[in-house]
């Protein structure tokens, strides 16, 4: 049987990300399992669903230790006892410390709600409707120091529609976020990612079928 790659997945809340990706990596052939769902918020909704599909959780709350520095040594050093080979951030809602991300360097991927390198930050989907954009999305990506920046896997786009405020918005992109959260997780573990400085070369992998386009102007 050929090995899988073994994830483990950070959350903070819900865990809608979290539950994309154990549904599919309970499908046929998948080429990843998640061996680790860690929490920093004990209350965190999302371990309930972890727990459900069998999968070993944790709870390192980030009020425990005094700096950053010592928090993410614990997330490190329960991750690599757990025989992690790749991170994704799912709803994490704490910034790694370079030295982290040192340590795991390619390794750590992030789903922000916005068509990155546009709208960064905390309310990016507010943000795109107050610039007026006529698309907004969601994009998938190795994580950097740099809040929501790093090298770009995958990327899709939503309409912004008539009257969509923040939360109609929000639920749109997020249904977005669960098609290509797989979609990357699956890329990286088939080793069809190369990462070149800023940019990642997803060769092999097939382009979208067609262009979306808003307003239609029919």
């Amino acid at each position: 049987m050929t090995s899988s790659l073994k994830v483990g997945v950070l959350i903070s809340g819900r865990g809608s990300n979290l539950q994309a990706l154990i549904d599919a990596c309970k499908t046929a052939n998948f080429p990843a399992r998640i061996v680790l769902v860690i929490s920093n918020n004990p209350d965190a909704a999302g371990l309930g669903r972890a727990e459900a599909a069998g999968i070993a959780t944790a709870v390192i709350d980030h009020r425990d230790y005094p700096d950053r520095r010592s928090f993410d040594d614990a997330l490190d050093g329960s991750l690599r006892a757990a025989g992690v080979d790749t991170v994704c951030l799912a709803g994490f809602m704490r910034l790694l410390t370079a030295a982290f991300l040192d340590g795991w360097h390619n390794r750590v991927l992030n789903v922000h709600p916005s068509l990155l390198p546009a709208f960064k930050g905390m309310h990016a989907q507010r943000d795109a409707i107050e610039a007026g954009v006529k698309l907004a999305g969601c994009t998938v990506h190795v994580v950097r120091p740099e809040m929501d920046s790093g090298p770009i896997i995958a990327q899709a786009a939503v309409p912004v529609l008539a009257g969509d405020d923040e939360n109609t918005l929000a639920a749109r992109i997020l249904e977005m976020e669960h098609v290509i959260y797989p979609l990357a997780l699956r890329l990286i573990a088939e080793g069809r990612v190369t990462i070149a400085g800023t940019v990642a070369d997803t060769a092999g992998a097939a382009p979208a079928p067609s262009a979306l386009i808003n307003p239609s102007g029919q």
